[in-house]
Order: C-alpha cells, then structure tokens, then sequence
C-alpha cells in the first residue's frame, strides 16, 4: 500500500518524472514545470497509462475519487481507455464523419500506452503530430477518413516545398521526411479500418506493391549525407585552438569531443546527470538515438572542463546559453567551427576522427569503442556480455583519448609516429 500523500506534498513536488500519490494514481510533472494526475493499472497482463486531466484543474481529491472508480472497473476486468475511446467513437459518429486529422489527433492520443509499442518519449509523439499538422492536413485534415484514397495520399506526398532554396515535390525536396509522413498516414489509416472508420481492405498509403509504382524510390532519390570529418592526427592542433577560444559553445565542442557525444546529448547535459567524483556521465535513454541510458566515462580532461564552468541559479543545464531551454542552440558549436575558419568541419564529424583513432592506431576492443559511440551492437550474445564488462574499459579508452586530444603533435619532433596502446 502506497503512502498516503497530502496536499501539500502534490503542490511542493515539482522535479520532473512522477510521483506515486495512491495506488494507481501518479503525478506527473513535465519538463516545463506543468503537473497532470495519470491512472496506471494492469489488466489481461498489459500494463497501461491513463491520463485524468492536470493539476490544479483537478484536485487530489477528485483525482482519488475517480481513480477509485476506474479501479473497480478494472478489477472487474473493463478496459477504461477502451470505454472513454468507444464513447468518443459513438458521439462521433452520431454526429458526423470522423476527419483524416480527427482519425490522426486519436491514433496518437491511443499510442500513450507505455509498454505495449507506443511512441518512445513525448518528442517522439510530437514529431508525429508535426509533420501531419504540417503537410497532411492542409490536403487532407478535413476529408471525412473513410473517403481517403490513392489520389488523396499521393496529392499529400507531391505537394510542391521549398528545400535547400529549390522547389518541387515533397517526395523528391524532403524525401526523409515525406517518408515518414507516407508510413504515418498508412498507419492512421490502418488504424481508422481496424476501429470501423473506414471500409477494411487495401491500404492507400501502403508502398508495397502500390506507392511504390508512381513514387521513386527513397533509396533512389537520397544522396549519402556524411559529416565532415578531421584527420585524427591533426585533432591535437585543432584542441589547442579550440581551448584559446572563450564563450561556452566553445567548450560544449570541446566536451563533445573529448567524449565523443552527439551534440543534443551534450546541449542537453544536466549537472544531475554528471558524477564528477566517479567520473560519470550517465544519459537518460529518453535523450539517447537508441533509447537506453548511456554511461559516458569521463577523462580528466573533461572533468577538468566541467568544474571550471560557469554555472547559472535555477538552471540544470550544463552549458548555459541564451536558446529558450536555457542552453546553447542547435548550431552553437557548429558556429564555432565556422569562428575558427573551419566551417568544413561538423561537430557530429568528431565522432567519426574518435573511431579513426581509436581503431587504427590503438588495441582497444572493437565492442568498447562502439560502446563508448552509444553504437548497438549486432551480435546478441556479445552485447550481453559487454553490458557489465566495459565500464573499466571504456574508462581507459576514454583516458588515452583524452591525453591524445592534448597534444599538439604538429609541435614535436616525429609527430607522425603514433603508438599502438594496450587496452586489456
């Protein structure tokens, strides 16, 4: 049985995650600082998450009350989420058609589900609502989604854009994106077929067999897009540069570097997340590409960096710049590539001179060095394996780059000698 919350409590707790307020009832407060009540339940096995309305709109005490009445339903084996969207579906269509952007707006709302294959993180639920509030609904929002077709989608994905300054069709300017956007719809549709919105059958959406003989394929218009990289033995050089320049995107680059991030994870970087004194860095898998919390081992170098950093009241954020999250923008360190004359470079192309190094001219293990990049690896087996092994490893991996970074061998005698160092 869960502690018994006051008041009081709900109104002082304001870290960002959830609070346990009852059985079942959870307090959840964003990273803007907003609070909203959220049911949990198990039933059939499948664990599910309910959203009750937000707080102060809806009190503790009418939170409990209705947590306590959809409790009984669940213990008499009712699906609340399925009965609040069945009475949507029934005043929907007793008043009229349900829209294309209607169908979408319900499909998302459905995907919450926390464990059953719904959207990785809230910034992945808004992407979704994005790109079809973007370049979908204008064409399409208001059509009645039973009268979705061919012609419809296809009018959607050859919109005429603008990218990179040239016009033409979405398909062709903004292939990534237009692809996404085709999957998205496929599935909404899918999903109004299933609820009975629309006639089951062949999907107008589907690429297989269908898109496929009218668009080119993505594969066909995509052109390789690689981040330019610097050559490992000139990094030593290019340090030296870098820590001559002030401000604090130029040592979010040089952090970056020296711990081979990519650069949201290190714009994104908390002093919460930061154990100086173990000399860890350990990201949320909400923040990471694969969605699992990463450990990044820090080098003395970097640990350097951090504790001489300014920090700001009130502001978790490592680096501390003047975007509206309170840190640097998105091209703050690519800006500071191009202040060094060095606008060929990118700051993701960093992590590419890190492999370089570390797979030429060292001993280090394959596997540490793909985990110190947040890389998966393939082989089932040997990820198991690696998961509890190479924290030490990637420690010294992370030690000898640090000390490599240092030194400015375009500045000693038989600079192109580089050593091969032991790693077991």
């Amino acid at each position: 049985m869960a502690k018994k919350i006051t008041k009081l409590e709900v109104d002082a707790f304001d870290k960002r995650g959830r609070l346990l307020v009852s059985e079942g009832l959870y307090l959840q407060v964003s990273k803007w600082g907003t609070k909203s009540w959220e049911f949990r339940f198990t039933l059939d096995g499948r664990t599910r998450s309910m959203g009750l309305g937000s707080y102060p709109k809806i009190s503790l005490a009418d939170a409990r009350a209705k947590v306590k009445l959809l409790a009984a339903d669940v213990e008499n084996g009712i699906d609340p989420i399925e009965v609040k969207q069945a009475k949507r579906r029934a005043k929907t269509k007793a008043e009229k058609p349900m829209t294309f952007a209607e169908a979408a707006s319900a499909y998302i709302d459905a995907k919450v589900d926390v464990d059953e294959g719904g959207f990785k993180n809230p910034k992945h639920r808004q992407q979704w609502r994005n790109t079809i509030e973007t370049y979908a609904n204008p064409i399409i929002g208001g059509v009645p989604v039973a009268d979705v077709n061919t012609d419809l989608v296809l009018k959607v994905l050859q919109q005429e854009t603008k990218a990179r300054g040239k016009a033409g069709p979405l398909w062709n300017t903004k292939t990534e994106t237009a692809s996404r956007l085709r999957g998205r719809i496929e599935k909404v549709l899918s999903w109004a077929a299933f609820r009975g919105l629309r006639a089951k059958g062949d999907n107008p959406a589907r690429w297989k067999g269908h898109l496929e003989t009218e668009l080119i394929a993505r594969k066909d218009l995509r052109k390789p897009k690689h981040h330019a990289a610097l050559p490992y033995a000139e990094v030593g050089a290019f340090m030296d540069d870098l820590r001559k320049r002030e401000g604090v995107a130029a040592r979010a680059l040089e952090f970056s570097i020296l711990t081979a991030a990519r650069s949201g994870e290190v714009r994104g970087a908390t002093w919460a997340e930061i154990d100086l004194e173990a000399k860890v860095w350990t990201i949320d898998g909400s923040r990471m590409k694969a969605g699992k919390e990463h450990r990044v081992a820090l080098c003395d170098e970097a640990v350097t960096l951090l504790k001489a950093l300014p920090r700001e009241e009130g502001n978790p954020l490592v680096f501390v710049g003047t975007a509206k999250t309170g840190g640097l923008s998105e091209n703050a360190m690519n800006n500071v590539l191009g202040s060094m004359d060095r606008s060929e470079l990118t700051q993701h192309g960093f992590r590419s001179t890190f492999r370089d190094w570390a797979g030429e001219t060292t001993a280090h293990p394959r596997e540490v060095i793909e985990h110190a990049l947040a890389h998966s690896l393939k082989d089932k087996a040997e990820a198991a394996y690696a998961r509890g092994t190479l924290m030490a490893k990637r420690s010294r991996l992370m030690g000898d780059w640090g000390k490599y970074c240092a030194i400015d061998r375009s500045k000693i005698k038989d600079a192109g000698v580089v050593p091969i160092r032991g790693a077991i």
